[in-house]
């Protein structure tokens, strides 16, 4: 079969000199040699029904664009969508800081490419401490799940127990990842909770703390969009029982809420997307881990952690890295848990979103948000055939069932397209309990038109 051949000005080394000079440097005739060791079995022997390359930048960019009109995106529409990835506001500085080449080219590494990163990395953590409350803060995880998978390890060093509880009201994609994670030495169990209200079980947490029990993890606001009111309960539970706590939080509510270290919490971990990131297919994600700052949480921390030292000029500071050595880096197949680059840019766009806004920020953020969803939720329970299901407050989640519409909540979404307004989540598949339910997400984004609009569109779709 005749091989074409192309250069393209948008792929390096894609030149043919170029390429053998490579082939030449590690000794093989052509690309096919480095597949060599994948077995012929799982070769695909066929040939894949790709078009030929666009050789033309422009007409490359102009096919792309296309395909990427056929999205609904959160900007042509009005979005409701939340539960783990949520649509904020992100200032234009935000982004205009972080593509800096300082930061964009070399977001983690060594001291030799330090231009500021250390500093930035260490103000970030400085600053998610100071929302949870805590006194130490890691460098990015990879997401929520992963910071919870990784502090449910840490208190089982501690503890020397193997046993973690989970609220069952938190989420399934991040339960099943702290399952994998914790495989096969630490067992996950998953607790029942109050259906109506969306809060822990205190019961069913009660008989379920064992001896073997190494931590509690609860969330605060809840996946299912409500707030747990149980906190310090659960937290003091936990800790007569020998085990630790661990509250995953949505950040940029901790302008209004309590930070998790003033109610008896030992691990505060969440995601920094609300911290000026922006949505883009799940992404843009980047988890958090924040405890005290003593030796038997600091000891297990996998994952980088930066401090601020005084240096040879006075009135000058250096940043770098401390405890190195309990690293994987350091220590390799010998480190507590493997760790990589993960997601540090993250957290440099997080420091830059927490430096603009400020104590006095993060409360404004958080008191327009309640207002906001206590509005929506008042007005959605008025329209015939929906109500609000769960009791209490919200905080930008919250559950709308639509049961007694006698329509899916796959149609009402349909429907609301029309309308170019993107509806919530669909809670049925992974809480059968609530039947035709959507978790909706009402933020700081969302103007009283957006939301009148969606009320007309569901009194149209909803009311026969």
């Amino acid at each position: 079969m005749n091989e074409k051949h192309y250069v393209h000005p948008y792929i390096p080394n894609s030149e043919p000199a170029v390429k053998k000079q490579m082939l030449d440097t590690i000794g093989i005739e052509s690309a096919e040699g480095i597949y060599k060791g994948i077995p012929d079995r799982l070769r695909f022997k066929g040939r894949m029904n790709l078009p030929d390359p666009i050789i033309s930048e422009y007409n490359c960019e102009r096919h792309v664009e296309g395909l990427l009109k056929k999205n609904r995106n959160a900007k042509d529409n009005i979005c409701f969508l939340g539960g783990g990835t949520w649509n904020h506001y992100v200032p234009a500085v935000v982004e205009t800081i972080m593509e800096r080449d300082e930061f964009l080219t070399c977001y983690v590494g060594e001291a030799y490419t330090d231009h500021g990163k250390f500093q930035t990395l260490w103000e970030s953590s400085s600053m998610l401490s100071d929302l949870t409350g805590f006194d130490a803060c890691c460098t990015p995880t990879y997401d929520w799940a992963n910071a919870i998978a990784i502090s449910c390890r840490m208190a089982a060093r501690t503890t020397k127990r193997s046993v973690i509880l989970t609220a069952g009201n938190m989420s399934p994609d991040r339960l099943l990842v702290v399952r994998n994670y914790c495989k096969p030495d630490i067992t996950v169990k998953e607790l029942s909770y109050n259906k109506d209200a969306g809060c822990m079980d205190l019961g069913e947490l009660q008989n379920n703390l064992s001896g073997d029990v190494a931590a509690v993890y609860f969330e605060n606001p809840t996946y299912v969009g409500s707030m747990e009111i149980q906190c310090s309960e659960i937290c003091s539970m936990a800790h007569k029982a020998g085990a630790l706590a661990i509250v995953g939080v949505d950040p940029s509510s901790l302008g209004v809420m309590e930070a998790p270290a003033n109610y008896g919490a030992d691990y505060a971990v969440g995601d920094l997307q609300p911290l000026g990131l922006h949505m883009s297919y799940g992404g843009g994600i980047g988890g958090f881990i924040a405890t005290k700052d003593s030796r038997e949480f600091l000891g297990e921390y996998p994952s980088l952690l930066f401090g601020v030292c005084k240096t040879e000029q006075d009135g000058e500071y250096g940043f770098g890295e401390v405890a190195y050595e309990r690293t994987s880096y350091a220590a390799r197949e010998k480190g507590k848990d493997f760790i990589g680059t993960t997601t540090a840019l993250h957290g440099v766009a997080a420091a830059v979103y927490m430096a603009l806004m400020g104590p006095q920020g993060f409360r404004e953020l958080g008191e327009g948000i309640l207002q906001r969803s206590a509005y929506a939720k008042a007005e959605l329970s008025r329209i015939p055939g929906i109500r609000i299901p769960l009791s209490g407050y919200s905080y930008c989640d919250f559950l709308v069932d639509f049961n007694d519409t006698g329509m899916t909540v796959k149609d009402i979404n349909h429907a609301l397209l029309s309308h170019s307004i993107i509806g919530g989540k669909y809670i049925g598949r992974e809480f059968p309990e609530y039947g035709e339910t959507a978790l909706y997400s009402v933020t700081e984004v969302h103007t009283e038109d957006d939301l009148q609009a969606l009320f007309n569109a569901l009194k149209e779709i909803c009311v026969k």
